[in-house]
């Protein structure tokens, strides 16, 4: 079964985003405009996309592979998250990047930048309680193999 979602272009000249192989699971997202980030700085590039994500989804919008080696930006965040309700005229998605390296890198408009992955989820309910019954781990970092 294959959804559809709604989605506007800023900048109709660019083309909508596509799933690169039929294997891919992620969508590229390409940069609107031309966009300058300094050495060791946070920028958002847009993303020229407004999404409306079907109900019962999230929009995870995750940095490409190739994006750290090629430019040196990653997302300072890990990934984004979009949500079902962001979607209104100005809800452009927009692409967090820090640039780790020592010199300024330019993003140039049409560039995929990001990838957009759609991903099911559920919503639960807490059911407080005052003891967990499980045996612990440990706690944080508790898998870590000291050799």
């Amino acid at each position: 079964m294959v959804l559809k979602a709604k989605i506007k272009r800023i900048d109709t000249t660019l083309p909508l985003p596509t799933y690169e192989t039929e294997g891919s699971v992620g969508f590229d997202i390409l940069a609107r405009e031309e966009t300058t980030i300094p050495p060791k700085e946070i920028k958002l590039i847009p993303g020229n996309i407004i999404v409306e994500v079907p109900k019962g989804y999230m929009l995870m919008v995750a940095s490409r592979s190739s994006t750290p080696k090629k430019k040196g930006l990653t997302p300072p965040h890990g990934l984004g998250i979009i949500d079902h309700d962001y979607c209104g005229e100005q809800d452009e998605i927009k692409i967090q990047v820090y640039n780790f390296t020592n010199n300024s890198v330019i993003v140039g408009k049409g560039e995929k930048i990001a990838q957009g992955v759609f991903i099911r989820i559920d919503k639960l309910s807490w059911n407080e309680v005052n003891t967990m019954n499980n045996n612990s781990r440990g706690g944080f970092g508790s898998t870590d193999i000291s050799i």
